[in-house]
This record gives structure tokens, sequence and C-alpha cells, in this order.
């Protein structure tokens, strides 16, 4: 899990998906795939109904490739092997790609949301 620190997604968490070390020869500095959260699930109480509940926990999702520079590792991780099948160098050729590949990372995001796992990850970060 990194932070990215600038641009568009700042201070949003994010999944390394691909790392080229080395750079490519369209990018040749070192950069990443990166797959994360642009809008974080609310909060969810108790009296909420299961309607109200399903409406809070959507999680909108971005998907970019980022120079090493503008990210931050943090201690945690996160393995979604959904999200690494979903994703590719290719994926960013068309924009049809793109949609369809952010829906996919959407999906698996709030299925790991609903789930319970990764609480850390699906928390705004606070300053």
């Amino acid at each position: 899990v990194v932070i990215v620190l600038q641009g568009r997604y700042a201070g949003k968490k994010a999944v390394i998906v691909k790392n080229f070390d080395e750079g490519t020869k369209e990018r040749p500095y070192p950069h990443a795939i990166i797959a994360g959260i642009e809008r974080y699930p609310l909060k969810v109480t108790k009296s909420m109904t299961q309607r109200k509940v399903a409406a809070r926990s959507h999680v909108k999702s971005f998907i970019k490739v980022v120079n090493y520079a503008h990210l931050m590792p943090t201690r945690y991780s996160l393995e979604l092997e959904e999200i690494k099948a979903a994703l590719s160098a290719e994926t960013f050729q068309e924009p049809t790609q793109r949609a369809v590949a952010k829906k996919a990372v959407r999906a698996s995001l709030e299925k790991r949301y609903v789930a319970g796992k990764n609480k850390w990850f699906f928390t705004k970060l606070r300053f």
C-alpha cells in the first residue's frame, strides 16, 4: 500500500499493481501502475437500513501510472489477485479498456470492504 503525494489523487491510498524499476521506452523513469480509492466509503451505524448501508459502502476507484517520486510506501500490504489480473500496461491505451478495468477494481475493493478486511485501507487519512 502506498500514499499518492502529488497530483489529482494526492493524499489517497493505493496499491501497487505492477512496478517498472528500470522504466520503459515511453516512460524512461521508474514508475508503477497503481489502483486506489478516489472516494472512501462513509460511516455506517446499526440504526441504518440495509439500503442506506449499501449506498454508504460504495467505493470509487482510480487507476494510474505514477512516478516513484510521487509515492510514499506504508507498512501495510494488500494482496488482490483480481486487480492484478484486470490491469496491465495495455489497459491505458484505450478509454473503454480503462473503464472496464476501473469497474473490476471497484468491485474487488467493495467486496473486500464489505467483508471487513484491511480496515485501515478504507479510511481517510487524518491530517
